[in-house]
């Protein structure tokens, strides 16, 4: 799964505040997420994000076409 530093996810399960957007600060092993409305940083594993990820949103800029 293609998922990039800035990207957005939307998730299957909400956050404890009740959210369930968040920016991916770190791609790796694991992936540090940063909730789009509390703030919360958290690392995750990557097998576990995968699974959960419902749709990525991705802002293009001239440079990815």
């Amino acid at each position: 799964m293609d998922v990039r530093v800035g990207d957005e996810l939307v998730m299957k399960k909400a956050h404890p505040c009740g959210e369930n957007r968040f920016e991916v600060l770190r791609s790796g092993i694991d992936f540090r997420l940063r909730c789009k409305k509390c703030g919360r940083e958290v690392m995750v594993p990557r097998i576990k994000i995968e699974k959960n990820i419902k749709k990525i949103i991705r802002e293009e800029s001239p440079n990815d076409r």
